[in-house]
């Protein structure tokens, strides 16, 4: 059944191919089939493998499918790795992925481009199973492109808008900046180790370079830029909040199963790398705590119901990588499991609300929707406990762990820990200020708006809730991935600091409840200061980021084209050809048909020869 393994991206890539060839010709029932089933039957396909792989106690299986090219002693091939690491994503990939898949085929039933939509959902999921299954670099990062192009793809999927199609370019050209820095990555590892095999590459960094080497430093410096672009890390963020151009299952796929989590498994799945070079290690923590405070900051000030969920996305993979850095390997990879089910249920949730309130997105113009949407109500209530780690919920075990090593980490360790348990303050203030906006009070809007949430829709749902209540008493079998240098939390910390952990959250809940429902604390006389105003346009705005990177990038570029209008690299080319032309008819003039002037040009030519053979 392992040998199997090939399956797994091929089924979403023939369903691609079978969708793109029909030019959306097949009956939406047949699309829905081919769209979903495929995904489905790709979900079945892994279960079974993952049952076998865990009943044979095996650490690790490899199978090569084909070899991709051989150039002297590089041979890269479809070869794909099965551990504990690629086994874990995989199954969240195709199993979360097969819930949107099928949440999509009710979500998207009145598009008229219904089939291109299942088309590029299921090249993304096939790029995503490449990329996790890899067995070497060069595979990964096939896998790692097709994702980026699938976004784009996804992002623009309603490219009619031109906002739409602003939205898929910039997140092309962000990404692309990490994936520029990942690629000069491979170039240095291959040249300095001789392989791009993954597990070949990591035994002979670990056996060739000291801790602290200059090139173990260099490579992990620049596979994290490849991590920050693709994950929507500081300082490439940006390109996630206008992401949610696209449709809502697009979102939670993006979001919850696949690109965003690609840099957070890029830098586990090179562990041994990045421990040596701690220094680098630890940004990556410093990195996810910055990111997860500014967005947490910036959550708390959007109206639009996606882009809160944006922001909330950027945040929790913040905590993913702070788990990274302090080595807490298998708790990051763990929150990555969890996060994966509580976002799926609040973006497909985020739909449910969208699609029966008639694309209404503003969450202050809802209200006291619970009534009337009563299984997308659940949906986020459930979710967002999840999502602010109230006790015994998915999302409290894998963050609690998270923390928990930050605190045992020597020297900056409590400080890491501090800031998490303040993003965490700010996650229960931001979660349950959209559930109690968009769910309480009053009406201020779509009065008579009916649940959209049939069979299909409904479903999904219903089992995110399950495990985004239940899911964080799963034990994923990553262990002897992370053998290696693992930060084991199991310490003991005093009942207060465990306490802290526990009733920070539940204080943002409530803080959120002084402020939307009971009325206690008035949003308008907080917003009355000038100071409140600016601070809240500055975190409306992503933090500046946008207008800073415009100021020092965009606008510069479009300078430049302006005044290059004819571009000086044409004109070089231009002047060669225009020399060119100006001696052929010099030639040209040459050739007069007389033959006494041959015979002269023959005899002058002669002399010529003659005279500087006699002078050299």
């Amino acid at each position: 059944m392992l040998e199997l393994i090939w399956l797994l991206p091929t089924f979403p890539l023939l369903g691609f191919l079978s969708l793109v060839l029909t030019a959306g010709k097949l009956p939406q029932r047949v699309v829905a089939i081919i769209g979903a089933g495929s995904i489905g039957l790709v979900f079945l396909v892994a279960a079974l493998i993952a049952s076998q792989f865990l009943d044979s106690g095996a650490e690790q299986f490899v199978f090569t499918a084909w070899s991709w090219m051989s150039v002297g002693e590089f041979t890269p091939g479809f070869t794909f790795y099965l551990d504990g690491l690629s086994l874990v994503m995989m199954l969240i990939i195709t199993g979360v992925g097969f819930l949107i898949h099928l949440y999509s085929t009710g979500f998207m039933l009145d598009d008229p481009s219904y089939s291109r939509f299942f088309a590029y959902m299921n090249l993304f999921v096939a790029s995503m199973l490449m990329l996790v299954l890899a067995d070497n670099l060069v595979l990964l990062y096939l896998g790692w492109e097709g994702v980026g192009l699938c976004s784009y793809l996804l992002i623009g999927f309603w490219y009619q808008k031109p906002a739409n199609g602003y939205a898929a370019r910039k997140a092309f050209v962000v990404t692309r900046v990490g994936d520029t820095s990942m690629a000069i990555g491979l170039f240095l590892l291959f040249s300095q180790l001789g392989t791009l095999n993954i597990q070949d590459m990591l035994h002979a960094a670990d056996a060739q370079w000291a801790i602290g080497s200059n090139y173990a430093v260099l490579a992990s410096l620049l596979l994290l830029g490849g991590a920050v672009g693709k994950s929507a890390q500081l300082p490439l963020q940006t390109w996630l909040p206008d992401a949610m151009a696209g449709p809502t299952p697009i979102s939670a796929l993006i979001h919850a199963a696949t690109m965003v989590t690609a840099g957070v498994y890029l830098i586990a799945r090179n562990q041994v790398l990045f421990e040596l070079a701690p220094d680098i290690q630890l940004l990556v923590a410093w990195i996810g705590l910055a990111t997860l405070l500014m967005a947490g900051f910036t959550a708390m000030t959007q109206h639009d119901i996606k882009r809160i969920l944006a922001y909330s996305t950027i945040s929790q993979i913040g905590y993913m990588f702070l788990g990274l850095g302090v080595g807490a390997w298998s708790a990051a990879i763990f929150h990555l499991m969890t996060h994966a089910f509580f976002k799926a249920l609040l973006f497909l949730g985020a739909g449910t609300v969208i699609l029966s309130l008639h694309h209404e997105h503003d969450i202050f113009k809802m209200g006291g929707k619970r009534k009337q949407l009563p299984v997308a109500f659940y949906s986020f209530v459930i979710g967002s406990l999840a999502l602010a780690a109230f006790p015994f919920s998915s999302g409290y075990f894998s963050k609690d762990e998270i923390l928990l090593a930050a605190l045992a980490l020597e020297g900056p360790g409590i400080w890491l820990w501090a800031g998490g348990v303040l993003g965490a303050f700010f996650t229960g203030l931001y979660s349950f200020r959209l559930v109690f906006v968009v769910f309480f009070g009053e009406s201020r809007g779509h009065h008579d708006a009916q649940e959209v949430a049939g069979f299909s829709m409904a479903t999904p749902l219903f089992i995110l809730m399950f495990f985004s209540i239940f899911g964080g008493w799963i034990t994923i079998p990553v262990e002897s991935v992370f053998s290696h240098g693992e930060a084991h939390v199991e310490h003991h910390v005093s009942a207060l600091l465990h306490g802290i952990m526990i009733v920070v959250p539940l204080l943002g809940i409530g803080v959120s409840y002084l402020f939307y429902v009971s009325k206690t604390f008035s949003v308008e006389k907080l917003m009355a200061s000038s100071l409140a105003q600016g601070l809240h346009k500055f975190w409306f705005s992503g933090w500046g980021m946008d207008r800073l990177y415009d100021t020092l990038f965009v606008k510069p570029f479009l300078w430049l084209a302006r005044i290059n209008r004819n571009d000086l690299v044409d004109w070089l080319y231009a002047l060669i050809v225009e020399l060119t032309r100006a001696a052929h008819g010099l030639v040209v003039r040459s050739q007069t048909g007389s033959l006494h002037w041959y015979a002269l040009s023959v005899a002058g030519g002669l002399l010529l020869l003659v005279f500087l053979g006699v002078l050299l």
